[in-house]
């Protein structure tokens, strides 16, 4: 008799506390560790509002993903959102492709952060670092998603305890710290605040990528439909809230040319509002960069795994390892161009291509709602839902923030 010998599909394990963990790893990670000084070297004591800017940008963007979350729980998820919106496979293979490329240009902009960090324990070429995290953080990737996103949770932990100790800092050794929060705030006539404001909004939206890697794990997660929209909005939530306390407390307590100048600037905040060595807070943001690049590494992998899987690429990027259960094959691969982009191009570029780029998947990912919703497809019975107006808005505000972006650089 035949026995019929099924490949190896994705572990289905992932609770709400866990894929919140993930999302909140990768979106803060990403961000505040690394660009902290960049974005104050633009947009000066300004730099929260940025951040502020950049949420609004993303808001209705989130809701679009989560109401498609619902309808099409897959992995690749933007790119079956785009294959059931436009009816298109040749734009969901386009989508799917910049989606590769913005987590791999994001994680080598994060490895490039972390070497920056570890540089101020260790005397060893920045290369050699660079290339040691890129490869380690594969390794753990492709070794189990239980393993892998557990890890991601434990470093999710530590970097908000890290940015929450800064602000806990601030406020306990400048207690009138608060009363300066309105300094952040440009004047409405100040012309050039606002041009430096707007000009830093593109590397703040750098820091909430992340939010919508959630929906690849929609193969990996439990009850898909509920989870996932409840796990975007409460990573948009809390990973707001984290940027605005630590870049207030930062600009209002060092100067933003010493800032923009820094490798490690948030070691930098620590020491000189405590007058304590920067250690432990670099510690925690080297804890914070490699789990901003375990997690890109591991949604990246996903995307070409969904792509393998419906035909869209070679095949071999949709193998699952049976003793890993993992993607191996398109998780090395994704390690191998993160760190070729690590290598050679600077922070500033990846920060703004990984931005540029994720702007107009968004754009078009709200499209295909809009699509879906002009032809009266209905949602699952039980899938969170928005109006039509949310996916437009989302659109327009993201070709808003790319014009402003060209017409400021």
């Amino acid at each position: 008799m035949n026995t019929v010998v099924h490949a190896p599909e994705l572990k289905r394990a992932l609770t709400l506390p866990l894929v919140v963990l993930y999302g909140v790893g990768v979106t803060v990670g990403a961000g505040i560790y690394v660009l902290i000084g960049l974005t104050a070297g633009k947009a000066g004591v300004h730099a929260p509002v940025s951040f502020v800017f950049a949420a609004i940008v993303v808001a209705f963007s989130a809701a679009s993903f989560a109401e498609l979350a619902g309808r099409l729980p897959l992995s690749a998820g933007e790119v079956a959102y785009v294959r059931a919106g436009f009816r298109s496979p040749g734009a969901s293979l386009v989508v799917g492709l910049m989606v590769v490329l913005s987590a791999t240009v994001s994680s080598a902009a994060i490895s490039v952060g972390a070497a920056g960090y570890i540089l101020e324990f260790l005397s060893l070429p920045e290369a050699m670092i660079t290339a040691a995290v890129v490869v380690f953080m594969a390794a753990i990737a492709a070794y189990g998603i239980m393993e892998s996103v557990t890890f991601a949770g434990l470093c999710t932990v530590i970097e908000v305890l890290g940015l929450l100790t800064i602000v806990a800092a601030g406020l306990y050794f400048d207690p009138r710290l608060p009363l300066r929060f309105g300094e952040v705030l440009p004047d409405l006539a100040g012309a050039g605040a606002w041009h430096g404001v707007l000009g830093a909004t593109l590397l703040a939206f750098f820091a909430f990528v992340g939010f919508e890697d959630i929906v690849n794990l929609a193969e990996e997660v439990r009850e898909p439909k509920r989870t996932l929209p409840w796990a975007i909005f409460l990573t948009l939530g809390v990973s707001t809230l984290i940027y605005v306390l630590v870049v207030s407390v930062s600009v209002l307590s060092v100067s933003t040319s010493e800032l923009s100048a820094s490798r490690a600037p948030l070691g930098l905040v620590f020491n000189r509002i405590s007058g304590y060595p920067p250690d432990a807070i670099s510690s925690i943001a080297i804890v914070a960069t490699l789990n901003g690049v375990i997690v890109q590494i591991i949604m990246a992998s996903r995307v070409l795994y969904g792509l393998g899987k419906q035909g869209a690429v070679p095949a071999v990027f949709g193998r699952v390892s049976r003793t890993t259960r993992t993607p191996v094959f398109a998780t090395f691969t994704v390690a191998g161009a993160i760190l070729l982009l690590a290598l050679f191009v600077p922070l500033q570029s990846l920060a703004e291509m990984t931005s540029r780029v994720v702007l107009v998947i968004f754009m078009i990912v709200n499209a295909a709602l809009v699509a879906l919703k002009l032809r009266g497809e209905p949602a699952p019975a039980d899938a969170f839902t928005v109006g039509v107006w949310v996916p437009v808005l989302g659109s327009v505000v993201c070709a808003a923030a790319l014009a402003s972006d060209f017409l400021l650089s």
